[in-house]
């Protein structure tokens, strides 16, 4: 018995000026298809404990920093990796340091070769940006601190920012 073919195609019908009609096949619509969602790497270091906890340290200074990477790892399937670290401190003191690489193993569809490294590199993360964010939350939380909620980042830019990065070791490699 053969299988059914997962992928399908869309067809659109318009009538001609003569009053034929005419179908033309549109192509597959872009997608990037998530085979499965996993924990690569976590840390969570409560250094200070249990001081910190006892002791009111007041707002803490969270810096956050994100890195995106992929891979190809079959044909058309990538692993995508999301790297959140947040580092909180209140004066000289540390309070927690987690970091969390979260990855997903991808296969991009209906793109054009030029398409799919920004399909992966932007699309891919703003996939697994929600699943991450939750298990930072919890793992401060767990840590006995507040739940960090990191805000929604702007994957566009962080990309644009890795290509301006990458011309300008290009260029000053010449």
């Amino acid at each position: 018995m053969a299988k059914a073919s997962a992928k399908s195609k869309t067809s659109t019908t318009s009538k001609n000026t003569d009053g034929g009609v005419s179908e033309t096949a549109a192509p597959t619509p872009r997608q990037l298809v998530v085979h499965t969602q996993y924990v690569k790497d976590l840390s969570f270091e409560n250094p200070n404990a249990p001081k910190v906890l006892i002791e009111s340290q007041g707002q803490p200074d969270v810096e956050i920093t994100v890195n995106v990477g992929a891979q190809l790892v079959s044909e058309g399937q990538y692993e995508v990796t999301l790297n959140l670290a947040a580092k909180a401190h209140s004066g000289e003191t540390a309070l927690f340091l987690v970091d969390l690489t979260f990855a997903g193993l991808m296969t991009p569809e209906g793109a054009a070769p030029d398409e799919i490294n920004p399909l992966i590199m932007i699309e891919g993360p703003r996939l697994l940006f929600p699943f991450a964010r939750a298990i930072i939350s919890d793992a401060t939380r767990d840590g006995g601190f507040m739940p960090l909620n990191i805000q929604p980042i702007d994957f566009v830019a962080v990309y644009q920012h890795n290509l301006a990065q990458q011309a300008a070791a290009a260029e000053s490699k010449q």
